[in-house]
């Protein structure tokens, strides 16, 4: 059931996830397509997400998206300074600006990153941390994450892990999603585009999230003929029984990445299922820490686990049991 509505404002809008968006041609959405984006919104009930280029837009649009609630995800180097001191998300698309940007504790923010960067340059993440409500880390290039890369990723979580774990005993209750999005999680806890959220894009169609435009993807309908999914299901937990069955909740499960690497969009990379789940040991690890579980609220059981990939372990699935969840899940949420 669709519950949020991501309006992507231009064709040069940010991105905030793993997808590149290198359009450097402004074109706006209409006030027409905007204005009815907004109606369908407040019709459905959606809670709406402006995603905004980095050129000041005018005072037309401004008046048009402060006349109902929503959230504002901007770039550090959007020209529209204001914008960015009040956002919600802000992007920052390259680890210079660490060294640079004012960061406030009322705002959330996300790196976009390489993996020899992020290896390269994580020990930066130390003093930014604290200087934030909440600090998110996403891979632009996650798809090239090899063998050799896995023990690397490993021991910098640990490093990491170490740094939240001395920051929680100081007091300071850094949020990082890496590390503590799955302390207290107990469901998954995902991006869910094509389920819970769709992106209305600037040539008035809607699309599963902002990168299936961007790859020139087929809309799923427009503002006035309505959303039109094709095999929708496809886009639900319970049709995508490795990740039902998964304690990584945490992860991101990224249709999008699942349709670029595995050509299924239920079906992850053998690269997001290994990462999320040396994430979910690393939060495991900080769980160890009394001082880190006396803070949460409701803090999730993280059990050991012998295995990085679910796939690795399919020769000791239990697909009558699996079958049996699915068919529970299924009673329980529609």
């Amino acid at each position: 059931m669709i519950q949020y509505l991501i309006i992507q404002l231009c064709d040069t809008s940010t991105s905030y996830c793993h997808y590149n968006n290198c359009n450097k041609v402004s074109k706006l959405i209409s006030i027409e397509d905007l204005k009815a984006g907004i109606i369908l919104a407040m019709k459905e009930n959606l809670m709406i997400q402006f995603v905004y280029p980095d050129e000041e837009l005018t005072e037309e649009y401004k008046k048009i998206i402060n006349s109902i609630d929503h959230n504002d995800i901007v770039s550090s180097l959007c020209k529209d300074k204001e914008l960015v001191t009040s956002a919600d998300v802000v992007v920052l698309h390259d680890w210079t600006a660490l060294q640079y940007f004012q960061f406030s504790k009322t705002q959330s923010y996300v790196l976009r990153t390489s993996k020899d960067d992020f290896f390269d340059r994580h020990i930066m993440l130390k003093t930014v941390l604290p200087k934030t409500k909440r600090f998110n880390v996403v891979f632009t290039d996650m798809e090239s994450f090899g063998e050799d890369d896995y023990e690397k990723y490993r021991k910098i979580l640990g490093f990491l892990s170490d740094e939240v774990s001395n920051a929680f005993c100081e007091g300071n209750h850094v949020q990082c999603n890496l590390l503590t999005d799955r302390l207290e999680l107990s469901v998954m806890n995902n991006c869910d585009a094509g389920w819970k959220n769709i992106t209305l894009a600037p040539n008035g169609e809607f699309y599963i999230c902002p990168a299936f435009y961007i790859d020139n993807a087929s809309s799923v309908g427009d503002v006035y003929k309505g959303i039109n999914i094709p095999n929708p299901q496809l886009y639900r937990l319970d049709y995508a029984p490795i990740c039902l069955h998964c304690d990584s909740y945490q992860c991101k499960r990224c249709v999008w990445l699942n349709k670029k690497t595995t050509l299924e969009v239920n079906t992850p990379s053998h690269q997001q299922c290994v990462i999320a789940h040396l994430e979910r040991n690393a939060s495991r690890k900080l769980m160890e820490n009394p001082k880190v579980v006396s803070t949460l609220k409701e803090p999730s059981e993280i059990n050991e686990i012998d295995y990085l990939d679910p796939f690795d372990r399919r020769d000791k699935w239990d697909y009558e049991a699996m079958q049996k969840e699915l068919i529970k899940f299924h009673k329980e949420n529609y």
